[in-house]
């Protein structure tokens, strides 16, 4: 391995950290927004996370963010 890869695997885990606290922190955001709205952002967010952890590079993280606001847009579904 060169050192860039070791340094980039080493990365990653701060990186998925730094993203999930940005999330968790704009949450406040979602005040005023009713309860399926809520889901919908916080399901595209653990979708970009969960695309972008487990496959990797731009095309994964939309994906994930897509489909992570479906399933929490059909979540907060009445």
């Amino acid at each position: 391995m060169t050192a860039f890869t070791t340094l980039k695997n080493s990365l990653r885990p701060l990186a998925v950290a730094g993203v999930t606290t940005v999330l968790v922190l704009s949450l406040s955001a979602c005040a005023g927004m009713s309860r399926r709205d809520t889901n919908m952002v916080v399901g595209a967010g653990v979708g970009a996370v969960a695309g972008a952890a487990l496959a990797g590079g731009a095309l994964a993280t939309v994906g994930g963010a897509a489909v992570g606001a479906v399933v929490g847009n059909q979540i907060g579904r009445k």
